[in-house]
Order: structure tokens, then C-alpha cells, then sequence
């Protein structure tokens, strides 16, 4: 019954991301080009985007220092701090450029498969091969 709750959470937890994507533009690469062009024609409403979704994570960080574990699971699975490395640098600076090449993230390029456009999807499967 856990593990079916665990399912049930995340594919509706996902079905909501997804939804929340697609309502606030996240979809369309032209107006996150728009966003990150800060030089150019800069277009700052993804900016309340941004901001939504600070406030919508710091709310989740609140609840889950006052849980001692979620609701259909043991323990909480949070990832271990470590230094900021080469490594680190180096992939978020790729991360950032293909996110400014493509005007897609992998987030709402999953997203964008309900669009049913070829280039979308042959750049999901680039993205998972990579």
C-alpha cells in the first residue's frame, strides 16, 4: 500500500509540475530565450515564475523541518551537501548554455513531449543519452 501511494504521489505531484509549466510559459523556448536574453530584447516575466516557485520550495522546506518523516516513506531522501568543485561549475555552465541554446531545461522538455512536436522529443532523447 506505501509503495502505491509513493507512485500516486509522484505522478500527481508531476502532473502537477508538468501543468504548472505549461500555464506559465516554461514550454516555449522563444520566451525563455526572451528571459535569459538580458542583453537584448529582455522579456522579465518568467522573473514571477522564478518567484513563485522560491516561495512555493521555501513553504515546502518549512513543512518538512516540522515533519520527522513524509507521509508514505521512512525517512526523508535529501541529497548530501558537498563543496563546489570543478565539476560542479563545469555542469552547471553546460547545463546553463544548452538552457540558453535551446530555451529548454530538462524539466520542461519532458513537459514539452505532451506537445507531441518531433524536435522535442529528439532532444529528450539526446538529453537522456548525454
Amino acid at each position: 500500500m506505501k509503495r502505491w501511494m509513493q507512485i500516486l504521489t509522484a505522478l500527481a505531484l508531476g502532473a502537477i509540475f508538468g501543468l504548472g509549466l505549461s500555464l506559465s510559459g516554461m514550454l516555449d523556448p522563444m520566451l525563455v530565450r526572451g528571459f535569459l536574453d538580458v542583453t537584448g530584447t529582455w522579456d522579465p516575466s518568467l522573473a514571477f515564475v522564478l518567484g513563485g516557485a522560491v516561495l512555493i520550495a521555501s513553504a515546502g522546506m518549512v513543512v518538512r523541518r516540522r515533519l520527522r518523516r513524509p507521509a508514505f516513506d521512512d525517512a526523508f531522501h535529501l541529497p548530501a551537501i558537498t563543496p563546489i568543485d570543478t565539476r560542479l561549475v563545469l555542469g552547471s555552465a553546460i547545463f546553463g548554455i544548452g538552457w540558453g541554446m535551446a530555451g529548454l531545461c530538462p524539466g520542461p522538455a519532458l513537459a514539452s513531449l505532451s506537445l507531441g512536436l518531433a524536435p522535442v522529443a529528439i532532444f529528450d532523447i539526446a538529453m537522456l543519452v548525454a
